[in-house]
């Protein structure tokens, strides 16, 4: 059957009749709120690239929770500043370390709230990198390790854990770090916590206000030979395959928009929840042309989010997160 019997216009009539056939919702309860922790007080800076984000202390961080809290938003990602790096991100595994201390310290103002901890060493190490750094003589270059760093990132998961973690958040990309994590969270006691995997994280050109705010810039080289290359898809099959296998929990897709046909194959292929990391550049691009005026920040956010949504993702970590909120809210 075709026109003039079928008229798909019918079901657009009016706000009413398109909200009751709607496929496709965003709820606060779909959205993770990233807060970058840093050491100090009185600290909320903005980070230049990313207008609206903010670096904070812990004794201005109870404001930004207050405010999270308040919103409905139930889950936030911790990213930590450390005061001191050293060549094997000891700080990422101090029990005192700036991430353990913010948990610790939200898990007062609000138990409820759920913490993920984001679990990598790039933010703590002096070189940038992910990993433990070996410089190979014989091929003149500076190489990743990847067993040995499997070792501080299990150190790692397990004091964020002790510390109030609800779930951990690997994404470092070793090969076999959810295994190791998970083994490493099991022993310590920690069997209920569920990681979250960054399963499939690409050597995106995504990242850069990101490193601004993490201060985590590799100091030589680049991270290709762990994360992933744009280019290839049915990679992302194997690389989710091997966390599943592993018990992961949740598989992320990061960047998330220009990956969407990834996070559909991930839908379509696993039952495990899907999460979108919709990353600093993304949020940076939309920021910019708002401010100069070219695009209504609103609508262009809201129907982005609604296209993670529609290409089959359960959860959203975002920048936005609580502009969000505010918008469905009104």
């Amino acid at each position: 059957m075709s026109f003039p019997l079928v008229r798909n216009r019918r079901l657009r009539t009016s706000q009413a009749m398109r909200n009751l056939v709607r496929e496709n919702t965003v709820t606060r309860h779909d959205l993770i709120y990233p807060i970058f922790v840093t050491h100090g007080t009185g600290i909320k800076e903005e980070i230049s690239s990313m207008p609206g984000v903010y670096h904070f202390s812990i004794d201005t961080l109870e404001a930004e929770i207050r405010e999270v809290t308040e919103l409905g938003i139930q889950a936030v990602l911790l990213f930590g500043v450390p005061e001191t790096k050293d060549a094997h991100g000891s700080s990422a595994y101090d029990p005192n370390g700036i991430v353990q201390e913010a948990t610790r310290r939200i898990k007062e103002w609000n138990p409820e709230l759920l913490v993920v901890a984001d679990t990598c060493l790039c933010q703590f190490t002096d070189h940038g990198h992910c990993g433990v750094v070996h410089y190979n003589e014989s091929k003149k270059r500076a190489d990743v390790l990847n067993d040995e760093s499997l070792a501080l990132l299990v150190k790692t998961a397990v004091s964020q854990a002790e510390a109030g973690a609800d779930i951990i958040a690997p994404s470092n990309m070793m090969d076999g770090f959810v295994y190791a994590i998970r083994q490493g969270l099991d022993e310590a006691g920690f069997d209920h916590v569920p990681i979250m995997s960054y399963s499939v994280k690409y050597a995106s050109s995504f990242y850069g206000p990101f490193r601004d705010a993490a201060h985590s810039t590799p100091q030589f080289g680049d991270r290709k030979t762990y994360q992933m290359d744009p280019a290839n898809g049915r990679e992302a099959i194997r690389e989710a395959d091997a966390d599943v296998a592993e018990g992961a929990d949740m598989l992320m897709v990061k960047p998330a928009m220009a990956y969407m046909d990834i996070i559909r194959t991930l839908r379509d292929r696993y039952d495990l929840p899907i999460v979108a990391y919709n990353v600093s550049a993304e949020y940076s691009m939309v920021k910019a042309a708002a401010l100069q005026g070219w695009i209504d920040e609103k609508s262009v956010v809201l129907e982005t989010m609604v296209g993670f949504k529609r290409a089959g993702v359960d959860l959203i970590i975002t920048y936005f997160a609580k502009d969000i909120v505010r918008w469905l809210n009104n």
